[in-house]
């Protein structure tokens, strides 16, 4: 593993599988000895947990703004960046993050049609500089996302009531990006089962990191 710790990152649109293939993949790395650090986007600090409930099921968020919205984005993840991911990378540990900056990018630039200039400004002033070692973004279609997500437990957050062009345009928004950033993303067909995805994802790691742990 890196000196400096290894920053991994999950994207994609709702439904996709993220939260199951980030807990495969924690015990993974942690089987390998590794220790492993679990985040999530909006969230895993006090701040950033009170505002992603603010963001997902409070009353008052149905007036939100997309411009109030992105700003409260950035402000969770500033706060997470430097409370938690730089000391956890400092450590050398592996940090996987439930979405990022990347999120930003794809739902409040292109979803809302926010100016992309702004939300780039916003983005790197909120990450300062720590960005994602890998980025995988699990692919899957709109429609098939928001049946996925139709079959969790729990009332559907004010992100999964979007309609559908909203999500394609998510979808469409992250694969623009992984092209553009090709050597930092790695494009996971999330259409398959769960241990097909994993599998393909610990190829990814395995080609592109030394993940064995400390000696």
């Amino acid at each position: 593993m890196a000196q400096a710790g290894l920053f991994i990152t999950f994207e994609g649109s709702e439904g996709c599988g993220k939260s199951t293939q980030i807990r495969r993949m924690a015990e993974f790395l942690g089987s390998l000895g590794n220790e492993v650090v679990v985040l999530r986007e909006p969230g895993a600090t006090p701040i950033g947990e009170s505002i992603r409930n603010l963001l997902q099921y409070d009353a008052a968020a149905s007036a939100m703004t997309p411009e109030a919205e992105l700003l409260l984005f950035a402000a969770s993840r500033a706060q997470l960046v430097r409370e938690v991911i730089r000391p956890a990378l400092t450590r050398r540990a592996v940090v996987l993050c439930d979405r990022f900056l990347d999120s930003t990018t794809v739902y409040q630039g292109v979803a809302r049609d926010l100016d992309s200039c702004e939300v780039s400004r916003i983005n790197d002033f909120a990450v300062g500089g720590t960005l994602p070692d890998l980025t995988l973004l699990l692919d899957l279609d709109a429609a098939e996302g928001r049946r996925r997500a139709a079959t969790r437990n729990g009332p559907a957050d004010r992100m999964e009531q979007e309609r559908e062009s909203f999500y394609e345009a998510v979808r469409q928004g992250y694969l623009k990006l992984a092209a553009e950033h090709a050597g930092r993303f790695a494009v996971i067909d999330a259409s398959s089962d769960e241990e097909r995805v994993e599998s393909a994802i610990k190829k990814v790691l395995l080609e592109r990191f030394q993940i064995g742990g400390k000696e």
